[in-house]
C-alpha cells in the first residue's frame, strides 16, 4: 500500500513539474493511465482519421456492390422468364389469376390450366386485351383438365409438349381447402383433399419431368401454404396435404440438383381470395363463409409478384407470411410446448364460438 502511494505521489509531483509542457504532460498521464479528460483527445481523432478516410469509403462501396449485386439479380431473373414457357394450375381465379398476369406481363410463353375452359378462355380476353407492357408478349394457350384425374393429367402433360416442345417452368397453384372436425370428416373428403393438393401436382409434376432431365433444364414451383410447416386446428385435411408437398418437393429439390432443375416451394400466409369460400366441410359440402383471417390476407396482386420475384430468383424455399405465422414456424421447433399449448388454446376459442 505504501509503494502505492508512494508511486501516486510521484505521478503528482511529476505532473506539476510538467505543467508547463502540456504535450509531455499528455504523454505521460497517458503511458500512466491518469490525467485529465482530453486524455482520449487522441483515440478521438485516430477514430475521426479511421472514419473519414477508411470506413466511409469502405460501407459506400459495399453498398454499392450490393447494389449492382441487386441490379443483376432482376436483370437475370427478367431475362430467365422472357419467353419462357411456364405453365400454371390453377389459372381461372385467386392467386393463380394473378400469376398468370405477372407472367404474362414479364414476357412468358404461358400455358394456363383449370376445369372451366369458358373462365380460362375470358382469363386470355383480358390479357390479351391490356397492352401495358414494356416487353413482347405470346398469347397464351390453354389447356382444360380435372387435376384429380389421373388420365387427364397424363394427356393434358402429352398435349402441352406436343405443342410446344418443352416446358421452362411449372407452377403448381391448383388447390382446395378445408374447413371441418377430425371425428367428423369422412375419409373420402381426406382422400378428395390429397386428391387435388398432393396427388395431382405430383402426377403433373412427374408427367413433364422427363422432358426437363432430357434438356437438363426447368424449374418446378409448388405453391403451398404456412400450414405447410404448421398445423391449426380444424384444417387437419389441407395441412396434412400441404406438408405431404413440402416434403414430395423437398426430396424432389435433393434428387434433381444432379440435372440442374430447379425447385421452389412458396409458403404463403393468408390471402384474400375465395379459398375459405369454396373450401369443403367435413361431409364434403361447400363452406360459402369468407373467414375473418382470409378476409384480412394479403392481396393476391402483391402475393403474385413475390411469386415471380421468387422464381426469378431461383429461390429455394420462400415464406410469404406475415410476422405471427412466421413465427410460429421457428416456434414449433424451439418451443414446441408452448406452440401446442397455443394451438389447443386456440381450438377451444374456435369450439366455443361456433357452439355460440
Amino acid at each position: 500500500m505504501s509503494v502505492l502511494k508512494g508511486d501516486l505521489g510521484f505521478i503528482s509531483d511529476e505532473r506539476k513539474s510538467l505543467g508547463k509542457s502540456p504535450e509531455l504532460c499528455y504523454f505521460v498521464t497517458g503511458v500512466f493511465g491518469f490525467g485529465s479528460p482530453r486524455k482520449n483527445l487522441p483515440k478521438a481523432r485516430a477514430m475521426d482519421f479511421i472514419t473519414s478516410t477508411a470506413i466511409l469509403p469502405l460501407l459506400f462501396g459495399c453498398l454499392g456492390v450490393f447494389g449492382l449485386f441487386r441490379l443483376l439479380q432482376w436483370v437475370r431473373g427478367k431475362a430467365y422468364l422472357r419467353h419462357a414457357v411456364v405453365v400454371i394450375t390453377g389459372a381461372t381465379s385467386g392467386l393463380g389469376k394473378e400469376c398468370a398476369k405477372v407472367f404474362y406481363a414479364a414476357g412468358a410463353k404461358l400455358v394456363l390450366c383449370g376445369r372451366n375452359g369458358g373462365a380460362l378462355e375470358e382469363l386470355i380476353r383480358e390479357l390479351t386485351a391490356s397492352h401495358a407492357t414494356k416487353v413482347q408478349t405470346h398469347k397464351p394457350y390453354l389447356v382444360t383438365f380435372d387435376l384429380t384425374d389421373p388420365g387427364a393429367v397424363v394427356a393434358a402433360a402429352a398435349e402441352i409438349l406436343q405443342c410446344f416442345g418443352y416446358v421452362d417452368i411449372l407452377v403448381n397453384n391448383a388447390g382446395i381447402s378445408y374447413r371441418g372436425t377430425i371425428m367428423d370428416t369422412t375419409v373420402d373428403v381426406d382422400k378428395r383433399v390429397m386428391e387435388t393438393n398432393y396427388f395431382g401436382p405430383v402426377a403433373l409434376t412427374k408427367a413433364l419431368l422427363p422432358s426437363m432431365i432430357k434438356r437438363r433444364q426447368g424449374h418446378i414451383v409448388a405453391i403451398s401454404s404456412i400450414q405447410g410447416k404448421i398445423s391449426i386446428p380444424f384444417r387437419s385435411a389441407y395441412a396434412a396435404s400441404k406438408h405431404a408437398t413440402q416434403a414430395f418437393f423437398d426430396c424432389l429439390r435433393a434428387e434433381m440438383e444432379q440435372y440442374e432443375i430447379e425447385v421452389t416451394v412458396i409458403s404463403p400466409g393468408y390471402i384474400h381470395t375465395n379459398l375459405s369460400v369454396n373450401a369443403i366441410t367435413a361431409d364434403g359440402s361447400r363452406y360459402g363463409v369468407m373467414d375473418t383471417t382470409t378476409a384480412q390476407g394479403r392481396s393476391p396482386v402483391e402475393v403474385a409478384h413475390d411469386v415471380l420475384a421468387a422464381v426469378g430468383k431461383k429461390k429455394k424455399d420462400v415464406i410469404l407470411a406475415d410476422l405471427l405465422p412466421s413465427l410460429a414456424i421457428y416456434l414449433r421447433t424451439l418451443a414446441p410446448g408452448l406452440f401446442f399449448s397455443l394451438m389447443a388454446s386456440r381450438a377451444r376459442k374456435e369450439r366455443k364460438s361456433k357452439n355460440c
